[in-house]
């Protein structure tokens, strides 16, 4: 069975484009799995995939809240569960925050390394990535883009050519950085995509993986990177709207990567939320979930409640 892992740093958009690409392959007649691997004790992600539901598509989840070791057995079970169901590929979108490492070193074992086959690795970066990444921030990036098949920029229509330079740049400089020997060329897709399309998907499905050496760096990622779950959030849509603005541009909430989830604004009314520095999408729906998850570096949780007018119930932290 093909297992494909489509990966990508905090806010990057990799959500959107599994939405492309698993709906290129159900159009090609191929039974799927979407299987959502998320470290953290909550996945709003799978809401925003739910249009893909039907008998060519199914959604699994491994989350996580209890530590990395317990995570990966969940991550092992479900693969060992999900082989016998047929599929003919199982896609993986893993947390923003992951080593790709951890991907290749569970294929590996028994029995999955007799059940499947590693597909195409894709990783996703915005095109407006922050130049000044941690050095966390920055190895996890090289650990996305070493053995990805192909690097897709996003978000290329709101940056100036300019900014796509030295969004390439910083690619072939983490590698430097971390002492791998990869450089990124015809193999970076810069194409005008969003939601809608503009992708050649068939080079996707075409583009396997690497295997490329670079230094290994032990990120503590439960202590650097937070996600910040708040359960209840009680305001209008304009509200919310000049919150999630307010805790991007207020540098006494941390370092904010990303602002995902859903706030109920009525019966049968929620307004869907998927926004990071560069653009903020809010759309009203007729299905979600009460979770609202802020996730970033050295994240202020006090100044944070202070955006949210103290409305909503603080649910703890997510690894």
């Amino acid at each position: 069975m093909k297992i494909d892992l489509i990966t990508g740093f905090l806010g990057s958009g990799k959500t959107t484009l599994i939405h492309l690409y698993a709906k290129h392959l159900i159009e090609k007649g191929e039974h799927i799995c979407i299987l959502e691997n998320d470290h953290g004790a909550v996945n709003v992600d799978m809401m925003f995939l739910q249009d893909l539901l039907g008998e060519h598509c199914e959604l699994e989840m491994v989350i996580g809240g209890d530590g990395h070791e317990a995570h990966m057995r969940r991550f092992k079970t479900k693969l060992i569960s999900m082989a016998m169901m047929g599929y003919d590929r199982v896609i993986v979108e893993p947390s923003g925050v992951y080593d790709v490492d951890e991907f290749f070193d569970t294929l590996r074992e028994e029995p999955l390394d007799r059940w499947y086959e590693a597909g195409n690795v894709i990783a996703v970066v915005s095109a407006a990535i922050d130049p000044d990444l941690s050095e966390e921030a920055a190895y996890l990036l090289t650990s996305q883009i070493a053995n990805a098949g192909c690097v897709v920029l996003s978000k290329v229509q709101c940056v100036s050519p300019d900014q796509i330079r030295r969004t390439s740049d910083l690619l072939n400089e983490v590698m430097e950085e971390f002492h791998c020997k990869r450089r990124f060329a015809d193999d970076l897709i810069i194409e005008n995509w969003d939601e809608k399309g503009g992708l050649d998907l068939d080079r996707l499905l075409r583009s396997g993986y690497r295997l490329e050496d670079h230094i290994k760096y032990q990120v503590e990622k439960e202590n650097h990177f937070r996600s910040l779950f708040y359960f209840y959030v009680s305001m209008d849509e304009s509200g919310i709207r000049k919150a999630v603005n307010r805790i991007f541009e207020d540098p006494g909430c941390g370092h904010v990567h990303r602002i995902k989830g859903f706030v109920k604004l009525g019966e049968n009314r929620w307004l869907r939320i998927n926004a990071d520095a560069l653009k903020k999408e809010f759309e009203v729906t007729e299905n979600g979930r009460e979770a609202l998850i802020v996730i970033g570096e050295d994240l202020n949780r006090e100044a944070i409640d202070i955006c949210l007018k103290g409305s909503s119930k603080y649910a703890g932290e997510l690894g």
